[in-house]
């Protein structure tokens, strides 16, 4: 099943750590308008998109559904690494999710430690098997949108965005 607007806005909303009323205050509106959104009552005027995109540090095209799905490469034109993100989602199959947003140079800096760029959460290496300098690698010649999707045997859902 697709995603609808409301979903992912409530999923960014989640992982920028942001309750309604903050995104109400940010944006000048009511929490109710946003509980709104959410819910797939209504949807933002076409002129916030922007606002909102800026907010939860995504392009319009991810806010809308239109770019997440899949990488693209990008010129060195056209991005600037020291902006970009990894995007982490976690859906354990224990029903724990964990939504990490880390800058490209913070990854660097796990992909060149001793340990190999190890994350546990709750003893697990949630990124096991992945090889942080290779993403990096990919990232620095331009590779952006959803690079990761895994499924563990576990029933361990992880997703690396760059954006």
């Amino acid at each position: 099943m697709k995603e609808t607007f409301g979903q992912r806005f409530q999923r960014l909303r989640k992982a920028a750590n942001f309750t309604q009323e903050d995104v109400a205050k940010r944006l000048n509106i009511s929490a109710q308008a946003v509980s709104k959104w959410e819910n797939d009552i209504s949807a933002p005027d076409i002129s916030a998109l922007t606002d909102i995109a800026d907010m939860f540090g995504v392009t319009t095209d991810v806010l809308l559904g239109k770019s997440a799905d899949e990488a693209t490469f990008v010129p060195d034109a056209k991005k600037d690494i020291d902006n970009l993100m990894f995007r982490v989602f976690v859906d354990s199959a224990d029903g724990d999710k964990v939504r990490v947003n880390l800058p490209v140079a913070l990854v660097k800096i796990f992909a060149e430690s001793d340990d190999g760029g190890d994350v546990k959460i709750n003893g697990k290496n949630i990124l096991q098997g992945i090889d942080l300098k290779q993403l990096l690698s990919l990232v620095e010649r331009g590779l952006l949108g959803k690079i990761v999707e895994v499924t563990s045997a576990d029933g361990d859902k992880i997703e690396v965005v760059v954006e």
